[in-house]
């Protein structure tokens, strides 16, 4: 293909399906373009950006470096920490090269390439891995635990209809009942046991479901508060299988503030983003927040593994059923923690999604 192939159209196509955030800005510090990835990353989309300071998008150092580069030309900032106003902190690295046409005088191009990425993927990879070896034991287990359950339980049963003593059937009672109860702990380590019967679900109605649930029996002093983004299109799912793995993650959030605080409901669309080792144009976000103590560094890292529970009482079956929902629909629950602030992410990819101009609305309440 020759280069006069690629017309205007078709580069704004490649930049679009760049992983490479791009920010383009006139010779006043000004945005004129924001490529997908790096509303993504900065939080804002291209409409809400054009024309708004490049210090108000990136935040007051890194536009800083804008004037460098058109005094000393281009130059790389490795490992830059950014804390843009429209998103979180995080680490990138950043180039910056002023544009060589002459009609384009003044004007910059800024590359931003996410460091926390690269070990997000390396970390979702561990994740999955991880899980799946969890998974495959404990689903071995629990069939070779089956097998004794049942002859125990029917044992008991003809033991008990040989008592004459009705004194003495109490025992076999306990023997049944307790054989019943390690049977269907058995059945939830197994986790689901169909595929997910997909069709077009509004995340938002999911989510309005499980919150009405959860308002049910929350204890007094718990606010759940909603963040959605309404642009987000439907999604394949089974809507069963994402209301039980959104309450487990809400119901957990609600125990962490029990004795008072709040849990947010959040939803958002990010692009071009990758959900273990595959990359997706369109994604759901959900993030479950709750601002109560925060969940141990030791147990961080073992939070989605079977019967492992930070709270008394707890079965510790939770969180890896959640994530084994989840991931039978091709996504991935995340968690980050510290005190105050606990963020349970749920990534959905979003292939049926339409590509939609990105939009700023959001809904808060």
């Amino acid at each position: 293909m020759s280069a006069t192939a690629f017309q205007p159209e078709t580069l704004r196509r490649v930049l679009e399906h760049l992983t490479t955030a791009v920010v383009l800005c006139d010779a006043w510090d000004r945005v004129a373009y924001l490529n997908p990835a790096a509303e993504g990353l900065l939080g804002a989309s291209a409409r809400q950006a054009a024309g708004a300071r490049a210090a108000v998008l990136l935040g007051e150092g890194p536009a800083a470096l804008l004037a460098r580069a058109r005094a000393e030309g281009p130059f790389t900032e490795r490992e830059l920490r950014l804390e843009p106003p429209g998103a979180g902190p995080f680490t990138a690295d950043l180039t910056v090269s002023p544009l060589a046409e002459p009609e384009a005088a003044g004007w910059v191009l800024a590359e931003l390439i996410q460091v926390d990425r690269q070990r997000r993927i390396l970390r979702e990879e561990h994740l999955l891995a991880q899980h799946q070896a969890a998974r495959a034991l404990v689903r071995g287990l629990a069939h070779e635990i089956k097998n004794p359950l049942g002859g125990l339980r029917g044992a008991a049963q003809l033991l008990e209809r040989e008592l004459a003593d009705p004194a003495l059937r109490e025992y076999t009672q306990v023997i049944i009942g307790e054989a019943d109860r390690l049977q269907a702990l058995v059945d939830r380590l197994l986790g689901p046991s169909g595929l997910p019967r997909r069709r077009a679900v509004n995340v938002h109605e999911v989510l309005e479901r499980v919150r009405t649930l959860v308002e049910a029996e929350a204890p007094p002093g718990v606010r759940i508060l909603r963040d959605y983004d309404p642009s987000i299109p439907e999604a394949q799912a089974d809507p069963d299988q994402l209301i039980q793995a959104l309450l487990n993650l809400v119901r957990n959030a609600v125990q962490a503030v029990s004795g008072g605080g709040t849990v947010t409901l959040r939803t958002r669309a990010v692009r071009q983003t990758t959900i273990g080792a595959r990359r997706h144009k369109l994604a759901l976000r959900i993030d479950v927040v709750d601002d109560g103590p925060g969940i141990p560094p030791a147990l961080l890292e073992r939070i989605f593994l079977p019967m492992v529970s930070g709270r008394k009482g707890g079965t510790g079956l939770g969180l890896p059923i959640a994530q084994d929902l989840v991931r039978q629909h091709g996504g991935l629950i995340e968690c980050s923690s510290r005190p105050g602030r606990t963020e349970f992410t749920v990534l959905l990819p979003l292939n049926g999604g339409q590509e939609a101009e990105p939009s700023g609305a959001r809904v808060s309440r």
